[in-house]
């Protein structure tokens, strides 16, 4: 939602006062601007002659209107000035006590829902949503995917089917047939989210129509089908242009779009023009970059050199420019991948005479992060409660296909995320080779695999040698963040590791032990700051860490032994670091330990600035506490 400027209208007091504390609440979201407007005059509000008058004349300056009052004046109000879905402002109407929230118009397109929703959060009231997708839990799909840029195109089949109708199958639950031939974050939530009466394909082919109501397409494809559709056009199109110099702008633009549909492709799904370098100021191609509103980029002769095997290399055009591919090294370049949609195609211009510029090259290539094929995610699962795994490690354990998780580390309800079908294997007995087996085999397979690490994997995760194999197998893989222990264990012990003028460093290190430690990195040489200590797999050696760090701490300094945070038998010591190592003992416990030490442990006395009512930031000024003295 993209909302900017707000109108609130008022009609009461009482009305006023919500209108006031919405505003600023409003006002506190980036770029947003609020004016509140009423007949009535009112300390604080711009005074107009009718609530009527002022939305006629003022309808389409607007992002969205927000009513407070009763909902016959709100509809009143803007009846005579509805024109249409797709351009008319969001309009929502509270009442004056802050009870109610109702979108009225615009409730996707413009936005309405989304900010009915907003304005109930802020005053806290109840949001009433009636649209039927809302109200279902459905995908909206007018909106659907308009975050990540995606165009959305309905074709209405041979049923010659209205947009409306196609919508009212769906919320009806007529059998609906989702294809999906690109891949991005949004994909992968239609996958998890899908109705029950949805199917999911990966390929035109493998549709029934015989047997599907209704289709969503996610794709750069065009395709002729008998079933009312939606196409969902992703930006991942990337395409390489050549041309003969001064090629008419207004018919190669016309050209251009007509020949990208000829490949059977949609120019909505356009995500970026390529060239060589000094080509970027054709008249043509910048007309084109404007036109589809997509960037237009040029590459030095040395780099589309350096893209091997296109398919059409042209010894005239080395002679020309330098360079033997200009069309298919671009695209290539752009993308990010050297496979082609559409080889190097050579246009003439229509209605050009020989003699005449008129002669222009095209290729075709799919952005490489769009591509449907395996991945791979290396997520972190948290210190251990399934709870703390982060949204998105959530969604991609709901999502893979494959989840190879740490089993003496990661516990295994984290793995019950996984969809029907998934395979999870416990990597505890397994050799980093045969690992990298059973990863290799899914990605060949294109499928997704959610490599699953203790806490986060950045933190003696042992992911390095893994991201190195995945590169030189020229695989995708990504990392997702996760809740380390020391997040937890400040949670345990219920502290602020960094306290205002007393510690502001936080150190995760180990004591020097099977894997060794640099010589610099000491806890000897550490224990010199007197930071907040965290100290990863040494409880093996708590008498040394001890001695060691008493050469700087205080032996009163608070200490904590923490034994798998947030798993079900959780386990804190808690003492003074003089008595550290007896800690330990008395755990009874090696493996999974956590060791913090330093002042912050508990610490309540000192006071942050940010929230200081005499100190001053950006977002507040300071303000003098003291009183007047009158005596």
């Amino acid at each position: 939602m993209t909302i900017r400027t707000v109108a609130v209208l008022v009609s009461s007091d009482s009305g006023a006062l919500l209108a006031l504390c919405l505003k600023q609440q409003l006002e506190a979201l980036p770029d947003c601007k609020v004016g509140i407007f009423s007949s009535r005059k009112i300390e604080g509000v711009t005074v107009v002659t009718g609530v009527v008058d002022y939305v006629r004349d003022n309808f389409n300056r607007y992002d969205a209107f927000v009513f407070i009052g009763a909902l016959g004046i709100c509809v009143r109000a803007i009846a005579p000035v509805i024109q249409d879905k797709y351009s008319d402002p969001a309009v929502v109407n509270c009442d004056e006590r802050g009870v109610f929230v109702q979108p009225v118009l615009s409730g996707h397109v413009g936005g309405g829902n989304e900010l009915a929703g907003l304005v109930a959060r802020l005053i806290g009231a109840r949001p009433v949503i009636t649209t039927s997708s809302d109200v279902q839990g459905l995908w909206s799909l007018d909106i659907l995917g308009r975050e990540q840029g995606w165009t959305m195109e309905f074709a209405p089949g041979k049923t010659r089917q209205s947009i409306a109708g196609a919508m009212s199958l769906f919320v009806n639950h007529e059998p609906t047939v989702l294809l999906l031939e690109t891949r991005d974050e949004q994909t992968d939530y239609l996958e998890r989210s899908k109705a029950p009466f949805v199917t999911v394909v990966y390929d035109y082919d493998e549709i029934d129509f015989t047997a599907c109501s209704l289709l969503f397409a996610v794709t750069p494809r065009i395709f002729s089908v008998p079933v009312p559709s939606f196409f969902y056009r992703p930006k991942v199109l990337c395409a390489g242009l050549g041309c003969e110099k001064n090629i008419d702008p207004e018919a190669f633009v016309a050209s251009f779009t007509k020949e990208i549909k000829k490949q059977g492709l949609s120019p909505l799904s356009l995500k970026a023009l390529g060239t060589v370098d000094f080509k970027t100021q054709e008249k043509a191609f910048r007309l084109a970059s404007e036109k589809f509103g997509i960037p237009l980029q040029g590459f030095t002769a040395k780099r589309l050199e350096g893209i091997e095997d296109v398919p059409n290399p042209s010894e005239t055009v080395y002679r020309k420019v330098g360079v033997h591919s200009v069309a298919e090294a671009s695209a290539a370049l752009l993308a990010g991948e050297a496979r082609w949609l559409v080889e190097k195609w050579k246009v003439a211009l229509p209605g050009f005479s020989q003699g005449e510029p008129r002669y222009y090259t095209f290729a075709v290539c799919m952005d490489r992060k769009a591509v449907r094929k395996g991945r791979v995610a290396i997520v972190g699962a948290g210190p251990g409660d399934p709870e703390l795994v982060t949204v998105k490690g959530k969604h991609y354990l709901q999502t893979a296909d494959l989840i190879l998780y740490a089993g003496s580390l990661v516990p295994e309800k984290l793995t019950h995320y996984a969809k029907s079908g998934a395979k999870v294997r416990n990597s505890a007995s397994m050799t980093l080779e045969e690992q990298f087996l059973l990863i290799d085999r899914f990605y060949r397979q294109g499928k997704f695999i959610v490599r699953l690490h203790t806490g986060d994997p950045s933190i003696y995760g042992a992911i390095q040698e893994q991201m190195a194999w995945f590169e030189s197998s020229g695989m995708d893989y990504c990392i997702v963040p996760g809740v380390s222990s020391f997040q937890a264990a400040a949670a345990a012990l219920k502290s602020q590791f960094t306290v205002p003028e007393k510690v502001q460093t936080i150190i995760l290190t180990r004591y020097n032990g099977k894997t060794p430690v640099p010589e610099k990195e000491a806890l000897a040489e550490l224990a010199r700051s007197q930071a907040t200590l965290c100290l990863y797999l040494s409880a093996k050696w708590a008498k040394e860490v001890q001695e060691e760090l008493l050469c700087h701490y205080d032996p009163s300094t608070p200490a904590a032994v923490c034994y798998r945070l947030t798993w079900d038998d959780e386990q804190v010591w808690r003492g003074k670091l003089g008595e550290l190592a007896t800690l330990v003992r008395q755990s009874g416990k090696k493996r999974t330990i956590l060791i913090i030490v330093g002042e912050a442990i508990g610490a309540r006395e000192s006071r942050s600035k940010l929230y200081d009512p005499s100190f001053s930031h950006g977002f507040r000024r300071a303000v003098d506490t003291h009183e007047n003295d009158e005596s």
